[in-house]
């Protein structure tokens, strides 16, 4: 059979100090870091961010509206030019083919002209002042062939027909060119309106997109920056409440209200173990008083009956007969045998004596207890019921063991009245932990006195049946085993003492 060494059941809790903390008490000086930059400017600027962005597509949207509103302008009086030039040509070839309607193509192309003689500035902002100058020259050279053929025109309505031939030309020529350029322009910025409206409706969505990532991206550092710290402090109250008192390394990148959060609970922390500190040095001389008062209390007995039996022995030497004298003398070391017994608890409880550990039965060594006690179990008129599991192992010391469970059951027999029962049990709940129960059907344990029972010196015996230091030599036999006893009472129905051990894997 192999067995591992047992696991304590305080076990050690404690994180790497040289990462994030350091011993209070001797805390070294923390390196300031950089430019503070506090949580609510984080938030702010995050924020801000946001704004820009939105501020930007509303300006980049009403830089887009304004620019469309500008071309349907332009496409409104782009199509009134082009109405009128359209009619002007239709006169123009009446006249070539019947002679009239000269005058109504020279009144269409003057109202051309002042169309975009009116709405010039806009029409050079939208197809710029080349393009602008290219459609006055070709309308004004067309007006001009047009009046050129007017003041040819024969008083009796006729012309040469040369000349007519050679205006006609000209004027097919001018006129064609004019209202392909026209509906060249006209076609370009139909389509940088529609080009416009696509974009008008694309930008929401990319706005949109770019937003969301923005947004997740400062969710994410700011949550990063602010439940990342508030994580270490919840780990540091959690070690507080565990009574480990060690600081906690502030934040490096930021120095905000998380970092003197961190510095004034790392003073907090200096403080709480400079005064427990104190109040562990005041608690060890009230326990020196405490065990004074009670080494006097208890020795003050045997030694008042020593001597008193002491003088009687001497001044009645004489007279006394010899069963008499025996009676004395065996009173004397009864009373001496009492005095090292207290000394000797005394020296168990405040000296950690050497655990000689070696692997036991758990089981077996409470059925051996047991018969140490058959005696007292007799005399008490008790039923004692055992329950024991099987193979359960644990590294301990023998007699430290027996001496722990040896008291726990002459304190049940103790308190239960005649033919009461006691109950001993042993269970392996936990794959780490035994536990031995010793439960007792007595008048139980007030509330208010389960806190002091463990004190040394503490008993509520009758006088004479106990020191009171019992208990507490258990608990620290059990404790330096790596263990611990709980206590479970109610008044009028009995109490239960459970020792928890670290067990052994087989």
């Amino acid at each position: 059979m192999f067995m591992t060494a047992p696991k304590t059941f305080f076990a050690d809790n404690s994180f790497d100090h040289k990462q994030i903390s350091q011993m209070a008490g001797d805390p070294e000086p923390v390196q300031k870091n950089g430019r503070r930059t506090s949580i609510r400017f984080r938030i702010a600027f995050g924020f801000l961010i946001c704004f820009f962005l939105a501020l930007s597509i509303t300006l980049l949207s009403l830089y887009v509206f304004i620019r469309l509103q500008t071309k349907i302008h332009f496409l409104e009086v782009a199509d009134n030019f082009m109405l009128e030039l359209q009619q002007a040509r239709r006169f123009e070839k009446n006249f070539f083919l019947y002679g009239t309607n000269l005058n109504d193509a020279l009144e269409h192309v003057k109202v051309a002209l002042e169309i975009l003689q009116l709405n010039s500035v806009q029409l050079t902002e939208v197809v710029g002042q080349k393009n602008l100058t290219d459609i006055l020259y070709q309308i004004k050279t067309y007006e001009n062939l047009l009046l050129k053929l007017q003041d040819s025109t024969l008083s009796d309505g006729n012309i040469f027909r040369e000349q007519r031939n050679m205006l006609e030309a000209e004027i097919r020529k001018f006129g064609a060119e004019m209202l392909s350029l026209g509906l060249s322009i006209l076609q370009q910025e139909r389509q940088s309106v529609y080009q416009m409206l696509v974009l008008a409706k694309q930008v929401p969505i990319y706005f949109l997109i770019v937003l969301f990532a923005v947004m997740a991206f400062l969710a994410h550092k700011l949550s990063r920056q602010i439940l990342g710290p508030l994580s270490r402090l919840m780990k540091l109250t959690q070690r507080i409440s565990r009574g480990e008192f060690t600081t906690l390394e502030p934040p490096r990148f930021h120095r905000d209200e998380f970092y003197d959060l961190t510095e004034a609970m790392n003073s907090m922390l200096v403080e709480i173990q400079r005064r427990q500190e104190v109040l562990v040095q005041s608690h060890k001389l009230r326990a020196i008083g405490t065990l004074t008062a009670g080494i006097a209390h208890e020795l003050n007995n045997p030694i008042n009956n020593i001597t008193l039996t002491a003088y009687t022995l001497r001044d009645n030497y004489r007279t006394l007969t010899e069963p008499e004298k025996k009676e004395l003398l065996d009173d004397l070391i009864g009373e001496a045998d009492r005095s090292q017994g207290i000394i000797s608890n005394l020296l168990d409880f405040s000296r950690e004596s050497a655990v000689r550990m070696e692997p036991l039965d758990l089981g077996k060594l409470v059925q051996e207890t047991v018969q140490l006690a058959n005696k007292q179990v007799k005399l008490a008129g008790a039923q004692l019921s055992i329950s024991l599991c099987p193979a359960v192992f644990l590294y301990g010391d023998r007699q430290q063991l027996t001496q722990v469970f040896l008291n726990l059951l002459i304190n049940a027999l103790d308190v239960i009245p005649k033919n009461g029962h006691i109950q001993i049990s042993l269970s392996h709940d936990t794959p780490d932990f035994v536990a031995v129960k010793i439960h007792d059907d007595g008048p139980g344990i007030p509330p208010d006195i389960i806190p002091l029972i463990f004190d040394p010196f503490f008993t509520t015996k009758p006088l004479g049946k106990g020191t009171g230091l019992g208990l507490a030599v258990s608990q620290g036999i059990i404790t330096r085993h790596g263990g611990k006893i709980l206590v479970e009472s109610e008044p009028g129905k009995g109490t239960t003492f459970t020792v928890l051990l670290p067990a052994a894997a087989m």
